[in-house]
């Protein structure tokens, strides 16, 4: 676990989360992973993805992640560093659609 926040998940907590009517955590493990920023309530897992995450080992490593986090009933969102830095705008405009409640009956 990191203490030190990279300067997207930054811009991310302070410009983002911050602004929503959710609470978020940091670091949050599960099993052998540790998460970005994770929504209890929602069952919300939020990953800020840098240039590592374009090779094909780090592509298959995140595909095994997101599945592992799936099967616990979780939702995985993932955002690269380059759009949390360049467009926060749509990307707080997606969190918020992916906190909308469902419209399912």
């Amino acid at each position: 676990m990191r203490s030190n926040m990279t300067e997207p998940e930054k811009r991310m907590w302070y410009q983002c989360l911050k602004q929503l009517p959710h609470r978020f955590r940091r670091q949050r493990p599960f099993g052998p992973y540790i998460v970005d920023f994770y929504c209890a309530e929602q069952k919300l897992v939020i990953e800020i993805d840098g240039d590592s995450h374009t090779t094909d080992d780090a592509i298959t490593y995140d595909a095994e992640r997101t599945a592992f986090l799936e099967g616990l009933g979780l939702r995985v969102v993932r955002f690269g560093n380059l759009e949390v830095m360049e467009n926060i705008d749509g990307v707080f405009d997606r969190l918020n659609e992916e906190l909308r409640p469902s419209l399912k009956s």
